[in-house]
Protein backbone atom coordinates (compact mmCIF):
# COMPACT_ATOMS: atom_id res chain seq x y z
CA UNK A 1 0.00 0.00 0.00
CA UNK A 2 1.35 3.42 -0.98
CA UNK A 3 1.43 5.53 2.20
CA UNK A 4 1.58 8.73 0.15
CA UNK A 5 -1.94 8.59 -1.20
CA UNK A 6 -3.74 11.82 -2.03
CA UNK A 7 -4.74 13.95 0.96
CA UNK A 8 -5.47 17.55 1.78
CA UNK A 9 -4.78 19.77 4.76
CA UNK A 10 -7.68 21.91 5.93
CA UNK A 11 -7.24 25.44 7.21
CA UNK A 12 -5.27 25.92 10.43
CA UNK A 13 -4.84 28.96 12.67
CA UNK A 14 -1.63 30.90 13.16
CA UNK A 15 -0.14 29.11 16.16
CA UNK A 16 1.92 30.79 18.89
CA UNK A 17 3.23 28.16 21.30
CA UNK A 18 5.32 28.61 24.42
CA UNK A 19 5.26 29.48 28.11
CA UNK A 20 4.42 33.15 28.57
CA UNK A 21 2.74 33.59 25.17
CA UNK A 22 -0.49 34.66 26.90
CA UNK A 23 1.16 38.08 27.29
CA UNK A 24 0.95 38.46 23.50
CA UNK A 25 -2.85 38.35 23.53
CA UNK A 26 -3.53 42.12 23.89
CA UNK A 27 -1.28 42.95 20.92
CA UNK A 28 -2.89 40.19 18.84
CA UNK A 29 -6.38 41.46 19.62
CA UNK A 30 -5.46 45.08 18.90
CA UNK A 31 -4.70 44.14 15.29
CA UNK A 32 -8.42 43.45 14.72
CA UNK A 33 -9.96 46.57 16.28
CA UNK A 34 -10.82 48.18 19.59
CA UNK A 35 -13.95 46.29 20.70
CA UNK A 36 -13.21 42.91 22.28
CA UNK A 37 -15.56 40.22 23.56
CA UNK A 38 -13.81 38.06 26.18
CA UNK A 39 -15.25 34.58 26.76
CA UNK A 40 -13.85 32.75 29.80
CA UNK A 41 -14.77 30.14 32.37
CA UNK A 42 -16.55 31.28 35.47
CA UNK A 43 -13.77 31.12 38.04
CA UNK A 44 -10.27 29.72 37.74
CA UNK A 45 -8.68 32.07 35.21
CA UNK A 46 -10.38 35.14 36.68
CA UNK A 47 -9.07 34.21 40.13
CA UNK A 48 -5.47 34.16 38.89
CA UNK A 49 -3.01 37.08 38.63
CA UNK A 50 -2.95 36.49 34.88
CA UNK A 51 -6.49 37.89 34.58
CA UNK A 52 -5.54 41.28 35.94
CA UNK A 53 -2.39 41.29 33.83
CA UNK A 54 -4.48 40.57 30.75
CA UNK A 55 -6.93 43.38 31.55
CA UNK A 56 -4.02 45.79 32.10
CA UNK A 57 -2.62 44.77 28.71
CA UNK A 58 -5.96 45.39 27.02
CA UNK A 59 -6.19 48.81 28.64
CA UNK A 60 -2.63 49.68 27.63
CA UNK A 61 -3.56 48.88 24.01
CA UNK A 62 -6.60 51.16 24.15
CA UNK A 63 -9.03 48.25 23.89
CA UNK A 64 -12.54 48.15 25.31
CA UNK A 65 -13.95 44.80 26.32
CA UNK A 66 -17.13 43.05 27.27
CA UNK A 67 -17.01 39.79 29.21
CA UNK A 68 -19.17 36.65 29.25
CA UNK A 69 -18.59 33.39 31.12
CA UNK A 70 -19.25 29.72 30.36
CA UNK A 71 -19.42 27.29 33.26
CA UNK A 72 -20.49 24.03 31.60
CA UNK A 73 -20.54 22.34 28.21
CA UNK A 74 -22.19 25.01 26.03
CA UNK A 75 -25.72 24.66 24.72
CA UNK A 76 -27.32 26.19 21.62
CA UNK A 77 -29.46 28.29 23.95
CA UNK A 78 -26.38 29.77 25.64
CA UNK A 79 -24.78 30.65 22.31
CA UNK A 80 -27.93 32.28 20.92
CA UNK A 81 -28.49 34.20 24.16
CA UNK A 82 -24.95 35.63 24.18
CA UNK A 83 -25.14 36.52 20.48
CA UNK A 84 -28.44 38.34 21.01
CA UNK A 85 -26.97 40.37 23.91
CA UNK A 86 -23.71 41.24 22.17
CA UNK A 87 -24.75 41.70 18.53
CA UNK A 88 -25.41 45.42 18.94
CA UNK A 89 -22.00 46.26 20.37
CA UNK A 90 -19.94 46.23 17.15
CA UNK A 91 -17.56 43.55 18.42
CA UNK A 92 -14.34 43.52 16.38
CA UNK A 93 -12.79 40.33 17.77
CA UNK A 94 -13.75 37.47 20.10
CA UNK A 95 -11.16 35.96 22.46
CA UNK A 96 -11.86 32.62 24.10
CA UNK A 97 -9.66 31.96 27.12
CA UNK A 98 -10.44 28.66 28.82
CA UNK A 99 -10.99 24.96 28.34
CA UNK A 100 -12.65 23.23 25.42
CA UNK A 101 -16.17 24.27 26.41
CA UNK A 102 -15.16 27.93 26.56
CA UNK A 103 -13.38 27.75 23.21
CA UNK A 104 -16.29 25.98 21.55
CA UNK A 105 -18.74 28.58 22.86
CA UNK A 106 -16.50 31.48 21.81
CA UNK A 107 -16.01 29.94 18.35
CA UNK A 108 -19.76 29.63 17.81
CA UNK A 109 -20.43 33.15 19.12
CA UNK A 110 -17.79 34.62 16.80
CA UNK A 111 -19.39 32.77 13.92
CA UNK A 112 -22.86 34.20 14.52
CA UNK A 113 -22.41 37.78 15.72
CA UNK A 114 -22.69 39.14 12.18
CA UNK A 115 -25.02 36.63 10.51
CA UNK A 116 -28.38 37.27 12.16
CA UNK A 117 -28.96 33.50 12.37
CA UNK A 118 -29.43 31.02 15.20
CA UNK A 119 -26.87 28.30 15.78
CA UNK A 120 -29.75 25.82 15.37
CA UNK A 121 -29.99 26.93 11.75
CA UNK A 122 -26.58 25.33 11.16
CA UNK A 123 -26.11 22.61 13.82
CA UNK A 124 -25.41 19.18 12.32
CA UNK A 125 -28.09 16.55 12.63
CA UNK A 126 -30.59 18.52 14.72
CA UNK A 127 -30.62 21.94 13.08
CA UNK A 128 -32.43 23.29 10.03
CA UNK A 129 -29.61 22.28 7.70
CA UNK A 130 -29.01 25.81 6.45
CA UNK A 131 -25.46 26.13 5.07
CA UNK A 132 -23.29 28.54 7.03
CA UNK A 133 -22.08 31.42 4.85
CA UNK A 134 -20.58 33.79 7.40
CA UNK A 135 -19.28 36.38 7.81
CA UNK A 136 -17.79 35.78 11.21
CA UNK A 137 -16.03 38.01 13.70
CA UNK A 138 -12.29 37.21 13.98
CA UNK A 139 -11.64 34.66 16.74
CA UNK A 140 -8.53 34.16 18.90
CA UNK A 141 -8.28 30.95 20.96
CA UNK A 142 -6.28 30.59 24.18
CA UNK A 143 -6.62 27.13 25.78
CA UNK A 144 -6.06 26.95 29.53
CA UNK A 145 -6.36 23.15 29.63
CA UNK A 146 -4.78 20.40 27.52
CA UNK A 147 -7.51 18.22 26.10
CA UNK A 148 -9.86 19.04 23.27
CA UNK A 149 -7.49 20.79 20.86
CA UNK A 150 -10.41 23.09 20.02
CA UNK A 151 -7.96 25.90 19.32
CA UNK A 152 -7.07 24.14 16.05
CA UNK A 153 -10.46 22.86 14.87
CA UNK A 154 -13.32 24.14 12.73
CA UNK A 155 -16.13 22.81 14.90
CA UNK A 156 -17.89 24.03 18.02
CA UNK A 157 -19.47 21.16 19.98
CA UNK A 158 -22.80 22.12 21.56
CA UNK A 159 -25.07 19.93 23.65
CA UNK A 160 -28.47 19.71 25.23
CA UNK A 161 -28.72 17.16 28.04
CA UNK A 162 -31.67 14.97 28.90
CA UNK A 163 -33.66 11.99 27.58
CA UNK A 164 -33.98 13.70 24.20
CA UNK A 165 -30.60 15.36 24.42
CA UNK A 166 -27.95 15.70 21.77
CA UNK A 167 -24.30 16.61 21.35
CA UNK A 168 -23.62 17.99 17.88
CA UNK A 169 -21.19 20.21 16.00
CA UNK A 170 -21.51 23.60 14.38
CA UNK A 171 -18.83 23.05 11.78
CA UNK A 172 -17.29 25.17 9.02
CA UNK A 173 -13.78 26.05 7.85
CA UNK A 174 -14.58 29.71 8.44
CA UNK A 175 -14.92 29.04 12.17
CA UNK A 176 -11.22 28.17 12.58
CA UNK A 177 -9.44 30.64 14.85
CA UNK A 178 -7.31 33.30 13.24
CA UNK A 179 -4.72 32.86 16.00
CA UNK A 180 -4.21 30.14 18.63
CA UNK A 181 -2.06 31.11 21.62
CA UNK A 182 -0.96 27.97 23.46
CA UNK A 183 0.73 28.85 26.76
CA UNK A 184 1.69 25.63 28.60
CA UNK A 185 2.26 27.49 31.88
CA UNK A 186 -1.51 27.94 32.17
CA UNK A 187 -1.79 24.22 32.94
CA UNK A 188 -0.12 24.74 36.31
CA UNK A 189 -3.43 25.95 37.76
CA UNK A 190 -5.41 22.91 36.59
CA UNK A 191 -6.51 20.46 39.31
CA UNK A 192 -5.28 16.90 39.08
CA UNK A 193 -8.61 15.41 38.00
CA UNK A 194 -8.87 17.93 35.17
CA UNK A 195 -5.35 17.12 33.96
CA UNK A 196 -6.35 13.43 33.98
CA UNK A 197 -9.61 13.80 32.07
CA UNK A 198 -8.40 16.37 29.56
CA UNK A 199 -5.10 14.61 29.04
CA UNK A 200 -6.86 11.34 28.25
CA UNK A 201 -9.12 13.21 25.82
CA UNK A 202 -6.04 14.51 24.00
CA UNK A 203 -4.45 11.07 23.98
CA UNK A 204 -7.62 9.42 22.68
CA UNK A 205 -7.80 11.96 19.87
CA UNK A 206 -4.20 11.21 18.94
CA UNK A 207 -4.68 7.43 18.91
CA UNK A 208 -8.02 7.55 17.11
CA UNK A 209 -6.78 9.94 14.43
CA UNK A 210 -3.65 7.79 14.00
CA UNK A 211 -5.77 4.76 13.04
CA UNK A 212 -8.53 6.76 11.30
CA UNK A 213 -9.73 5.67 7.88
CA UNK A 214 -8.79 9.15 6.64
CA UNK A 215 -5.32 9.27 8.17
CA UNK A 216 -2.48 10.55 5.99
CA UNK A 217 1.32 10.79 6.28
CA UNK A 218 0.79 14.36 7.51
CA UNK A 219 -1.57 13.38 10.34
CA UNK A 220 0.43 10.22 11.14
CA UNK A 221 3.55 12.30 11.77
CA UNK A 222 1.71 14.71 14.05
CA UNK A 223 -0.18 11.98 15.91
CA UNK A 224 3.00 9.98 16.49
CA UNK A 225 4.84 13.09 17.69
CA UNK A 226 1.93 13.98 19.96
CA UNK A 227 1.76 10.49 21.48
CA UNK A 228 5.48 10.59 22.19
CA UNK A 229 5.10 13.96 23.92
CA UNK A 230 2.13 12.62 25.89
CA UNK A 231 4.11 9.56 26.97
CA UNK A 232 6.97 11.72 28.21
CA UNK A 233 4.91 14.46 29.86
CA UNK A 234 1.52 13.32 31.06
CA UNK A 235 2.39 11.59 34.30
CA UNK A 236 4.65 14.38 35.58
CA UNK A 237 1.99 16.93 34.63
CA UNK A 238 -0.63 14.85 36.43
CA UNK A 239 1.54 14.64 39.56
CA UNK A 240 2.33 18.38 39.40
CA UNK A 241 4.42 20.39 41.82
CA UNK A 242 7.86 18.99 40.97
CA UNK A 243 10.58 20.73 38.98
CA UNK A 244 9.75 18.41 36.10
CA UNK A 245 6.19 19.76 35.88
CA UNK A 246 7.15 22.76 33.71
CA UNK A 247 8.56 20.73 30.81
CA UNK A 248 5.75 18.20 31.35
CA UNK A 249 3.11 20.90 30.86
CA UNK A 250 4.85 21.89 27.63
CA UNK A 251 4.78 18.30 26.36
CA UNK A 252 1.13 17.87 27.33
CA UNK A 253 0.08 21.17 25.74
CA UNK A 254 1.91 20.17 22.57
CA UNK A 255 0.21 16.76 22.56
CA UNK A 256 -3.18 18.44 22.91
CA UNK A 257 -2.43 20.87 20.10
CA UNK A 258 -1.37 18.00 17.82
CA UNK A 259 -4.56 16.14 18.69
CA UNK A 260 -6.68 19.11 17.65
CA UNK A 261 -4.87 19.39 14.33
CA UNK A 262 -5.13 15.69 13.55
CA UNK A 263 -8.80 15.34 14.49
CA UNK A 264 -9.61 18.35 12.31
CA UNK A 265 -7.82 16.75 9.36
CA UNK A 266 -8.86 13.09 9.52
CA UNK A 267 -11.55 12.49 12.14
CA UNK A 268 -11.68 10.20 15.16
CA UNK A 269 -13.23 6.85 16.09
CA UNK A 270 -15.52 4.78 18.27
CA UNK A 271 -14.74 6.48 21.59
CA UNK A 272 -15.81 9.86 20.25
CA UNK A 273 -18.71 8.28 18.40
CA UNK A 274 -20.02 6.96 21.72
CA UNK A 275 -19.11 10.17 23.57
CA UNK A 276 -21.81 12.11 21.72
CA UNK A 277 -24.85 10.18 23.04
CA UNK A 278 -23.20 9.52 26.41
CA UNK A 279 -22.57 13.23 26.93
CA UNK A 280 -26.09 14.09 25.75
CA UNK A 281 -27.98 11.56 27.87
CA UNK A 282 -25.85 11.65 31.05
CA UNK A 283 -23.83 14.30 32.96
CA UNK A 284 -20.51 12.72 31.98
CA UNK A 285 -17.60 15.11 31.30
CA UNK A 286 -16.22 14.50 27.83
CA UNK A 287 -12.68 13.80 28.99
CA UNK A 288 -13.93 11.21 31.47
CA UNK A 289 -15.79 9.41 28.67
CA UNK A 290 -12.58 9.27 26.63
CA UNK A 291 -10.41 8.13 29.50
CA UNK A 292 -12.79 5.46 30.72
CA UNK A 293 -13.48 3.98 27.26
CA UNK A 294 -10.20 4.19 25.35
CA UNK A 295 -8.70 0.89 26.59
CA UNK A 296 -11.90 -1.08 25.97
CA UNK A 297 -12.42 0.56 22.57
CA UNK A 298 -8.87 -0.25 21.51
CA UNK A 299 -9.28 -3.88 22.57
CA UNK A 300 -12.59 -4.22 20.69
CA UNK A 301 -11.19 -2.58 17.55
CA UNK A 302 -8.11 -4.80 17.51
CA UNK A 303 -10.18 -7.97 18.02
CA UNK A 304 -12.60 -6.97 15.24
CA UNK A 305 -9.76 -6.13 12.85
CA UNK A 306 -8.02 -9.43 13.51
CA UNK A 307 -11.26 -11.32 12.87
CA UNK A 308 -12.58 -9.46 9.81
CA UNK A 309 -9.89 -7.23 8.30
CA UNK A 310 -6.46 -8.67 9.14
CA UNK A 311 -4.82 -6.65 6.33
CA UNK A 312 -6.24 -3.33 7.55
CA UNK A 313 -3.30 -0.91 8.07
CA UNK A 314 -4.76 0.13 11.41
CA UNK A 315 -3.53 -3.14 12.94
CA UNK A 316 0.06 -2.25 12.05
CA UNK A 317 -0.49 1.22 13.50
CA UNK A 318 -1.85 -0.18 16.76
CA UNK A 319 1.33 -2.24 17.00
CA UNK A 320 3.45 0.84 16.32
CA UNK A 321 1.57 2.71 19.06
CA UNK A 322 2.22 -0.16 21.47
CA UNK A 323 5.95 -0.01 20.77
CA UNK A 324 6.05 3.80 21.05
CA UNK A 325 4.02 4.12 24.25
CA UNK A 326 5.63 1.18 26.05
CA UNK A 327 9.09 2.19 24.78
CA UNK A 328 10.03 -1.42 24.15
CA UNK A 329 10.23 -3.98 21.34
CA UNK A 330 7.92 -6.98 20.96
CA UNK A 331 8.45 -10.32 19.20
CA UNK A 332 5.61 -9.61 16.76
CA UNK A 333 2.83 -7.14 16.00
CA UNK A 334 0.16 -9.11 17.86
CA UNK A 335 2.22 -8.91 21.05
CA UNK A 336 2.70 -5.15 20.54
CA UNK A 337 -1.06 -4.70 20.07
CA UNK A 338 -1.75 -6.68 23.24
CA UNK A 339 0.88 -4.59 25.03
CA UNK A 340 -0.95 -1.42 23.99
CA UNK A 341 -4.25 -2.67 25.42
CA UNK A 342 -2.54 -3.76 28.65
CA UNK A 343 -0.91 -0.34 29.01
CA UNK A 344 -4.15 1.59 28.43
CA UNK A 345 -5.95 -0.68 30.91
CA UNK A 346 -3.25 0.05 33.49
CA UNK A 347 -3.61 3.80 32.86
CA UNK A 348 -7.37 3.57 33.44
CA UNK A 349 -6.77 1.84 36.78
CA UNK A 350 -3.99 4.20 37.87
CA UNK A 351 -6.12 7.27 37.20
CA UNK A 352 -9.10 5.65 38.98
CA UNK A 353 -11.37 6.86 36.20
CA UNK A 354 -15.09 6.62 36.98
CA UNK A 355 -17.33 4.04 35.37
CA UNK A 356 -20.39 4.92 33.31
CA UNK A 357 -22.71 3.79 36.09
CA UNK A 358 -21.25 6.50 38.33
CA UNK A 359 -23.15 9.00 36.17
CA UNK A 360 -26.48 7.20 36.26
CA UNK A 361 -26.14 4.91 33.25
CA UNK A 362 -27.72 1.46 33.59
CA UNK A 363 -27.92 -1.72 31.47
CA UNK A 364 -31.27 -0.57 30.13
CA UNK A 365 -29.58 2.46 28.56
CA UNK A 366 -27.06 0.53 26.46
CA UNK A 367 -29.22 0.01 23.38
CA UNK A 368 -30.23 3.69 23.28
CA UNK A 369 -26.60 4.81 23.37
CA UNK A 370 -25.58 2.42 20.59
CA UNK A 371 -28.57 3.43 18.47
CA UNK A 372 -27.44 7.07 18.58
CA UNK A 373 -23.69 6.67 18.04
CA UNK A 374 -23.41 5.95 14.32
CA UNK A 375 -22.84 9.47 12.99
CA UNK A 376 -19.80 11.70 13.05
CA UNK A 377 -16.68 10.15 14.52
CA UNK A 378 -17.87 6.57 14.12
CA UNK A 379 -17.56 7.03 10.34
CA UNK A 380 -13.75 7.23 10.57
CA UNK A 381 -13.22 4.34 12.99
CA UNK A 382 -10.82 1.90 11.27
CA UNK A 383 -13.73 -0.48 10.64
CA UNK A 384 -17.47 -0.58 11.25
CA UNK A 385 -18.23 -2.18 14.59
CA UNK A 386 -21.36 -4.27 15.07
CA UNK A 387 -23.97 -3.37 17.67
CA UNK A 388 -22.84 -6.40 19.68
CA UNK A 389 -19.23 -5.17 19.67
CA UNK A 390 -20.28 -1.69 20.78
CA UNK A 391 -22.43 -3.14 23.55
CA UNK A 392 -19.46 -5.23 24.70
CA UNK A 393 -17.28 -2.12 24.74
CA UNK A 394 -19.76 -0.19 26.91
CA UNK A 395 -20.39 -3.13 29.23
CA UNK A 396 -16.69 -3.30 30.08
CA UNK A 397 -16.94 0.17 31.65
CA UNK A 398 -20.51 0.16 32.96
Amino acid sequence: MNPFHAFQVARLPEIRFGSGTLDQLPDVLAAYGSQVLLVTGRRSFQDSPRWQRLLSGLQANGLEWRHVTVDDEPSPDLVDEVVARQRGHAIDVVAGVGGGSVLDAAKAIAGLLRTGTSVLDHLEGVGKGIPYRGPKVPFVAVPTTAGTGSEATKNAVLSRRGPNGFKKSFRDNRLVAEVAIVDPSLLASCPKDLIAANGMDAFTQLLESYVSRRASPFTDALASSGMRAFRDGFWDAWAGGADSAGPAYERLAYASLCSGITLAQCGLGSVHGLASPLGAFFPIPHGVVCGTLVAAATQVNIAALRAREPRNPALHKYAEAGVLLNARRYPDEAAAQDGLVELLTAWTARLALPRLRDFGMRHGDLDRVVANCRGGSMQTNPLELTDRELLSLLQQRL
